[in-house]
């Protein structure tokens, strides 16, 4: 019987370095997580014009606000167990196309509980995205580019976000608030049909589950056109040598990870409690200070602008230093969330647009920092699933923010905005914790560094 030739994953893919096939992939997950960012924003920015529409009161929304964010609790979950057991891509596509058929429901929403049911279902559909594309490009790009791709595909979930504010600000007064869901809706449709033909599958994936030999050696070609595979080839994850099947809760505190991955989780949960906050309620609050409606949506959109703009531009310095950089962007964006208020107060929109896009540089700076080194510390065959416990989980700090915006809504707009500050303060010492927890790890197991 001829020997098995082992071709290395991690080292094939480093000896290929950044391409075309990064590329493309770079391309698929942005257009993936756009989606995500553009359900984010529609909800908040349609909010003026339901209360308007429906004579609701503007607290009667917190439900409302959260239920896609419950739907995505569950959702990240779900298709962080589907993207380890049936692959990155599968999980994508039919968390797309899941979303898009609901969030094109919404359009068509006439009171509060089918605008609530129709979200919490869309949040099923938007909570595989995010885990699934930060696992996708960590697995598929050379060792020293791992955290740099993911954190710029993930990077751009808040030009989607800012998307909503542009159509509620342009085209909305003359077409009505149901075309930002109708767009929102349409658009990952096609875009999950599209994937079934033009999405790749994570190479490390692949190897790890041993599925389709030919499919395998496609993706080989297409990753780098000149290597021959072997005819008795045998695909090997070399930096990972401790793997898992099925899973387990259980492994996600494995491998020195025991105190980690709940910190872990209590970090999402404060970022995303204090974000959804500033994005679920900015444009209502600042309409309710008599700012001009479209000014309002602006400084939504801007705050989405920022942290595009944010993560994009810290992800070499979120590449090399993690958690200890997202602790100190933590720490940064204290006193920069709590001067919206004020600078909301002052009729100079210019002052508001900057204080937003601040906020938003640091605060979604920070969430695409964590969104990839939180994912960067599971195994492949955890990764998916590691990072859908970490977003799902931390979506409870995503569902109580709006919810609390809705109970302190009636205080004054200062104050509420420097209130809104304190889970950034409270992240900041739990990152550098987690920092300092994570280099003893890796000072103790040095053969996981290979795979961060």
């Amino acid at each position: 019987m001829a020997e098995l030739a082992v071709v290395p994953v991690s080292r094939f893919l480093d000896e290929r370095g950044f391409g075309p096939f990064q590329i493309k992939l770079l391309v698929w997950s942005i257009l993936l997580v756009l989606i995500d960012g553009y359900d984010i924003g529609a909800i908040a920015f349609a909010a003026p014009h339901l209360i308007r529409e429906w004579h609701i009161a503007p607290h009667a929304l917190g439900p409302v606000f959260s239920a896609s964010l419950v739907g995505i609790l569950f959702g990240s979950a779900l298709f962080g167990f589907i993207g380890d057991r049936y692959g990155r891509k599968a999980a994508l596509i039919w968390s797309n196309l899941l979303f898009g058929v609901f969030t094109f429901g919404a359009a068509y929403a006439t009171n509060l509980d089918q605008m609530f049911w129709l979200r919490l279902l869309a949040g099923i559909g938007i909570g595989g995205v995010v885990p699934n594309v930060v696992a996708i490009n960590a697995e598929s790009a050379p060792r020293k580019l791992r955290a740099t791709l993911a954190l710029v595909a993930v990077g751009c979930v808040p030009i989607g976000g800012a998307i909503p504010g542009v159509i509620s600000a342009v085209f909305v007064p003359q077409y009505g608030w149901p075309l930002l869901f109708q767009v929102g809706g349409i658009v990952p449709i096609l875009i999950g049909l599209a994937g079934f033909f033009g999405l790749p599958e994570s190479i490390k994936f692949m190897a790890l589950r041993e599925r389709d030999r030919g499919a395998m050696e496609r993706l080989v070609k297409d990753i780098r056109p000149d290597f021959v595979v072997p005819p008795n080839a045998r695909f090997e994850l070399e930096d990972e040598k401790e793997q898992f099947s099925g899973f387990n809760p259980a492994y996600l505190f494995r491998q020195g990870l025991a105190i980690i991955t709940p910190l872990m989780w209590l970090v999402f949960a404060l970022n995303l409690m204090g974000f959804f906050f500033l994005l679920s309620w900015t444009p209502t609050l600042m309409t309710a200070a008599k700012l001009p409606p479209a000014t309002a949506a602006l400084a939504g959109a801007a705050l989405q602008v920022g942290g595009t703009v944010g993560s994009l531009a810290l992800c070499g310095w979120l590449q090399r230093n993690r958690f200890l950089a997202i602790s100190i962007m933590f720490a940064l964006a204290v006193p920069v969330v709590g001067s919206i208020g004020f600078a909301g107060l002052t009729a100079q929109p210019a002052l508001l647009l900057t204080a937003t896009f601040f906020a938003g540089f640091l605060v979604l700076g920070v969430q695409s920092g964590i969104n990839v080194a939180g994912a960067m510390i599971y195994p492949t065959s955890l990764r998916s699933n590691g990072s859908g416990w970490q977003l799902g989980l931390g979506r409870i700090g995503s569902i109580v923010g709006p919810l609390a915006g809705a109970q302190l809504v009636g205080m004054p707009v200062q104050n509420l905005y420097m209130w809104s500050a304190v889970p950034f303060a409270l992240g900041a010492v739990i990152c550098f914790i987690v920092h300092r927890l994570n280099t003893a790890r890796l000072d103790a197991h040095p053969e996981l560094r290979e795979a961060q």
